[in-house]
């Protein structure tokens, strides 16, 4: 090699070394946004993991409870939404295409609004600000604003036997039952988003699972029940009750989240259900009639009023069993209603008596029986604490 050459190759290989000497620098050099989570970590200090996504539906507020789904519910939690609101027990008749509005401090009704054909439940909408009448035959939703408890628009809206809301406030869903149809719409504009149709006859009630993620379907006049996936909006799961001429009615979750309990008024008992393996359920006898289930403020007790005997059952959820039972005076039909704010107060409409019951919660004393209009069915006690409604007569969470 002659020495010129000598020369231009010491000379490249300078270059080289200082090109890969910068190449070589530290990540505190570079700066943090280029340096590997673990590297630029501190001794000692655990490494940076993303948390996984909160279990349950997307966009559901979070569970506060994991043993109490209900958490949300005690006395004196009402939200920000219904503060103000006058206390007030909406009451729709069937028979009379009208809403009773009773004033629960003197047990008089106050104002008597005519809305839709048949009018089967009030239902306090997902984000607490609306109620729902479910003109039923009429096939229509009357709209009350419960800040003023007057009448607001009504909305075309096709055999609104009852009406839920997933847990994300996404979705009203309506049980369609002569349509035979679950009908997903728009929680605030009601347009139609995907209809459902069922196999089974007379889709009426449901709840939710803990995490949202699916619900139970009470199928009256097939006596079935129905398991569906919320996100997609798909039956997943039917099955027959193994009781002839079953007809389920209500459905509500327990406080723990793991088991489901449906009345039904031909059975005269609750089915006890697990929800997630979705196997044949077990009867729990109550009395002639069982139609309503209502939880107590504390989520220790359960109120389910007994049509057909004029009784409302009264079941421990620690126990597993019921507690004790409450027959009206001179009887009557208790059906559909909820409980006051406070807890003190369990309100029923009386379905076949034109009257409305209010009932102590501590002793079961009957404090007062209301002449309202005919076929006082699903009733709304509002406001009621909580952070979100579920829908029927009032399923907060």
């Amino acid at each position: 090699m002659s020495p010129s050459t000598t020369r231009t190759a010491a000379l490249l290989g300078g270059v080289l070394l200082a090109v890969l000497t910068g190449c070589g620098t530290t990540p505190a050099d570079r700066g943090a946004s280029d340096a590997p989570t673990e590297a630029a970590a501190p001794p000692g200090r655990p490494k940076r993991v993303t948390p996984p996504a909160p279990p349950g539906l997307p966009g559901m507020p979070p569970v506060l409870d994991a043993r109490n789904v209900y958490a949300a519910d005690a006395p004196g939690k009402l939200s920000p939404a219904v503060k103000g609101f006058p206390s007030r027990v909406y009451v729709p008749n069937t028979n009379s295409d009208t809403v009773s509005v009773i004033d629960p401090a003197t047990y008089k009704v106050i104002e008597t609004i005519p809305v839709g054909r048949q009018p089967q439940h009030v239902v306090p909408s997902w984000d607490l600000k609306t109620l729902w009448v479910n003109n039923d035959v009429g096939d229509s939703l009357t709209a009350i604003d419960p800040a003023t408890g007057k009448e607001g628009k009504t909305v075309d809206v096709s055999d609104p036997y009852n009406l839920y809301f997933t847990p994300n406030g996404t979705y009203a869903i309506v049980m369609a039952s002569m349509d035979r149809e679950l009908v997903f719409r728009d929680a605030h504009t009601m347009k139609t988003a995907k209809t459902v149709p069922v196999s089974c006859a007379g889709v009426n009630h449901a709840d939710f699972s803990a995490d949202g993620r699916y619900f139970i379907v009470s199928c009256e006049f097939s006596g079935e029940l129905l398991k569906v996936d919320t996100a997609k909006m798909k039956v997943v799961g039917q099955q027959k009750l193994p009781f002839k001429g079953a007809m389920p009615q209500d459905v509500k979750l327990s406080p723990d989240g793991s088991t489901f309990y449906i009345a039904d008024m031909m059975a005269n008992g609750m089915w006890v259900l697990d929800g997630e393996k979705f196997t044949e359920p077990k009867l729990l006898p109550t009395g002639k009639g069982c139609h309503g289930l209502y939880v107590s403020r504390d989520a220790k007790e359960m109120y389910i009023s007994n049509r057909g005997e004029g009784s409302v059952s009264v079941f421990d959820f620690a126990q597993k069993k019921l507690a004790k039972k409450w027959h009206l005076p001179n009887g009557g039909s208790p059906d559909m209603g909820g409980v006051s704010a406070d807890g003190k107060v369990l309100w029923l409409s009386g379905r076949y008596n034109a009257e409305v019951y209010a009932i102590d919660t501590t002793s079961g004393k009957q404090l007062a029986r209301i002449p309202v209009g005919s076929g006082p069915h699903g009733l709304a006690v509002y406001p009621q604490p909580g952070r979100y409604s579920l829908g029927h007569t009032g399923v907060f969470r």
